[in-house]
């Protein structure tokens, strides 16, 4: 890699459980390279679980956007909350949450999630025979209001605005943002491991810079262009990262010495 790459990495780990070594590899990355997690769930929610203000944060698909509040050389402009693309549609994303709560409380294990410009249906812990149940009891929700798409991740059913955007818009957004977006000596990196990042990963596929990074134990038809297993493998890989940076920082910083020294050299031998 060219040492003068500035890199944009998205990570997608366990949030409940962020482990303390974990948020340390995130928070030393974030020195070095602009760092976003995009999630499905609500931006706030997001935050409290990493705890860390030097980051860019996506909640609900990309659709709320916030830059860091402290500690980031990438902060551009002062304006913290960069992009709520769907926030005409709150009202109704509200009525559609408290419905779906009283629809499912027939169907034991299913969990309702309001993120805010989206909201989840997790079926987990439900009874796998009453998975095609449930979904039909969302569907018919849904009929109530054109306006609102439905999607599936990893046993959750999304329910989300019509709008064209989703975890890839967020992509693009983040690169426009930080100034990125038609620069050769960018190199994002996102890593993913549900059914919505491939739109993030079909975005870097088509940009032809960068790539996307899939985390799964299976094979499994991705957009993206290699593979880590599980977050211990992409916690080996973000601290490999800062590792290359410190060492490719140290080096820059010996070579401007060595300069500077020969360039006083030189002085000295023109005034002699």
């Amino acid at each position: 890699m060219h040492t003068k790459l500035k890199q944009l990495y998205k990570l997608i780990v366990s949030m409940d459980n962020l482990c303390i070594q974990m948020r340390d590899t995130v928070r030393k990355l974030a020195e070095y390279f602009p760092t976003a997690i995009v999630s499905g769930r609500c931006r706030d929610k997001v935050y409290n679980f990493v705890r860390l203000a030097e980051l860019y944060y996506a909640g609900s698909h990309g659709m709320d956007i916030k830059g860091p509040s402290k500690g980031s050389k990438y902060k551009k402009g002062a304006q913290s909350v960069l992009c709520q693309p769907a926030s005409e549609f709150l009202p109704m994303v509200d009525e559609v949450y408290r419905t779906l709560l009283d629809v499912t409380k027939s169907t034991p294990g299913a969990k309702v999630e309001n993120n805010k410009f989206c909201c989840s249906v997790h079926f987990r812990c439900v009874d796998e025979k009453k998975w095609s149940e449930l979904a039909q009891q969302v569907r018919t929700v849904l009929k109530e209001y054109p306006k609102l798409r439905l999607t599936q991740g990893r046993k959750v059913l999304e329910i989300r605005p019509t709008i064209k955007w989703d975890k890839g818009k967020a992509l693009e957004f983040l690169l426009e943002s930080l100034g990125y977006a038609n620069c050769t000596d960018v190199f994002p990196v996102y890593i993913g491991d549900d059914r919505t990042d491939e739109d993030a990963f079909k975005v870097l596929r088509e940009r032809g810079q960068g790539f996307g990074i899939l985390v799964s134990k299976m094979p499994k038809d991705t957009n993206a262009s290699y593979s880590l297993q599980e977050p211990s493998e992409v916690m080996a890989f973000l601290r490999r990262l800062v590792d290359w940076k410190r060492l490719s920082v140290k080096r820059q910083f010996k070579k401007r010495k060595l300069e500077e020294k020969k360039c006083h050299y030189q002085t000295e031998i023109d005034v002699f």
